[in-house]
């Protein structure tokens, strides 16, 4: 179980990378540390430190894909690009962290926040099923690949396909401060 207290922005990165590695035995909490707080559960300061196991790792290459992947698929229509930041970002308005604003081309805007209800907590399956259903347009989810600043909340769109069973999609981990470090690379 990963959980974090930034709307699971975090825990489903560590997430996906077990899973990349081969770990599928690995879940994000729903509304993290700040649910688990609000339902008064129990905590505990003490240090658990757990019992060691041999773990070996069986990368799934297929599910990271690079900057030069991407610009392959700008022909194809049945690869769905999706950029998990805010809407602002997406259209070049508000760049908080990167010297060039804007999207990769082709790119449809989905926030990774709007996977949330208003409390935090993910919306319900099939909520999620219908926006990602609209958002890959025909596409399997298998097809799409997503990105953010720097690969962190892209993986919460990730999830959110697999939760809405959609499948696993792909991450462009490098992310938008990756794409940009090539100016040949087209912005829009």
């Amino acid at each position: 179980m990963v959980y974090d207290d930034t709307g699971g922005a975090y825990a489903v990165r560590l997430w996906w990378m077990l899973r990349w590695l081969g770990h599928d035995a690995v879940a994000v909490m729903d509304g993290g540390w700040p649910r688990w707080l609000k339902e008064e559960r129990p905590v505990s300061a003490d240090i658990f430190i757990p019992e060691s196991v041999n773990f070996n790792a069986k990368p799934r290459e297929h599910w990271s894909v690079s900057a030069e992947e991407i610009c392959n698929y700008f022909d194809n229509p049945e690869v769905r690009v999706f950029d998990a930041r805010n809407r602002d970002r997406f259209r070049g308005e508000n760049e908080t962290l990167d010297p060039v604003a804007g999207h990769i081309p082709g790119a449809v805007s989905a926030p990774f926040a709007e996977n949330l209800d208003a409390d935090g907590n993910w919306k319900s399956k099939s909520e999620l099923r219908k926006m990602y259903l609209e958002l890959l347009d025909g596409s399997p989810a298998e097809q799409a690949v997503t990105y953010c600043g720097s690969g962190i909340t892209a993986c919460h769109n990730i999830l959110a396909m697999c939760y809405a069973e959609l499948g696993d999609s792909r991450l462009y981990s490098g992310s938008w401060s990756d794409w940009i470090t090539n100016p040949e690379r087209p912005v829009v």
